[in-house]
């Protein structure tokens, strides 16, 4: 698959290293280190430079084997479910691999010569400077990938699309835990636009880093106003709400609203139909520029939600929200 699929959006990078990702291991990374091939940004080519090794690459790539075998590289991720993979060859015309597989494996150490490795995707043909998207049916958990690239080149991103693994039987019932949290699987589905900022930002770790690091909005022509919806990592009931505007200084919302309900095991698609007719959590409430914002007085009683819409009106950016609360409503 070449076009982008709807996975690419729904579903987290547990390949990012925000999220402590790292590429542990490679067979072989002369012309290009193996540590670019999970970089969050997207590949670049600069024609005229150069280092000691050669031409310079914006992402992972072997010398040319001349012996039997193959390369890979192996990424310790973010333990979780996989969906998706895109396997990106931007900038590589004449050095790409002409076919690669994805292994997977779950285990508390990283790998050795005794892992079982289980495959996620076939031996699959890839095209120079392009895009690559592949389905992964298996839903177990898995906390390493095996990139295997036949039988040499270079690949400048790999995505791992899935959503993070959480033992939420060891979290304490009584302490207010962020339900959203994409560490613990919580995931953007939808929104009416990202033009500047991914929606899944909202709920990454960490502070934001700039104000491409948050989710923002074209502006607004006409009437309505922007909105996000959210699937809770766990079912709970949210007891505040901590919207952070860091960054946003003359392109923050004016307010922001909360909505939920409880879905249970439904799809995906069938979600933002119903997002108009959901209680409301927290009313329309004044945001400012660049800080934290804290309600929690404000936040209404409510029961169990699994899914949340988040409005912002009109439009504008927002760098990070927390919801915090109990799970299962304690």
């Amino acid at each position: 698959m070449t076009g982008k699929p709807d996975f690419t959006d729904r579903y987290i990078d547990l390949a990012q290293p925000r999220l402590g990702a790292e590429v542990i291991a490679a067979t072989d990374d002369f012309f290009a280190p193996k540590e670019r091939l999970i970089q969050p940004e997207a590949p670049v080519f600069i024609p005229d430079k150069y280092d000691d090794h050669g031409k310079w690459m914006d992402g992972w790539e072997s010398r040319r084997k001349r012996e039997e075998g193959h390369d890979h590289c192996v990424i310790r991720l973010c333990a979780g479910t996989i969906h998706g993979v895109e396997l990106d060859t931007s900038f590589f015309t004449g050095n790409y691999p002409p076919e690669a597989s994805l292994d997977g494996c779950c285990c508390d150490e990283d790998p050795d010569d005794k892992t079982e490795w289980i495959s996620l995707l076939p031996r699959s043909p890839l095209k120079g400077d392009a895009h690559h998207y592949f389905a992964v049916k298996d839903t177990r958990v898995w906390t390493h990938v095996r990139l295997n690239i036949y039988p040499d080149g270079g690949v400048a991103r790999l995505r791992i699309y899935g959503i993070a693994q959480c033992d939420w039987a060891v979290e304490p019932p009584a302490e207010l835990l962020d339900l959203a949290a994409m560490t613990r699987g919580g995931r953007a589905l939808a929104c009416n636009d990202m033009h500047y900022g991914h929606m899944s930002n909202l709920i990454a770790p960490g502070n934001a880093v700039n104000m491409g690091d948050g989710w923002e909005t074209r502006r607004r022509r006409e009437p309505g106003n922007d909105w996000v919806i959210l699937a809770l990592g766990h079912p709970g009931t949210i007891r505040r709400v901590e919207v952070d505007t860091s960054f946003f200084k003359g392109n923050y919302p004016a307010r922001c609203s909360l909505h939920g309900a409880l879905l249970g095991d439904r799809p995906d698609s069938a979600i933002s139909a119903e997002a108009p007719y959901w209680r409301e959590i927290l009313p329309p409430s004044e945001l400012g520029p660049n800080r934290l914002h804290t309600f929690d007085q404000e936040v209404m009683d409510a029961d169990t939600v699994s899914h949340v819409r988040f409005d912002i009106f009109p439009d504008g950016g927002v760098s990070r929200l927390r919801l915090l609360g109990h799970i299962n409503g304690h």
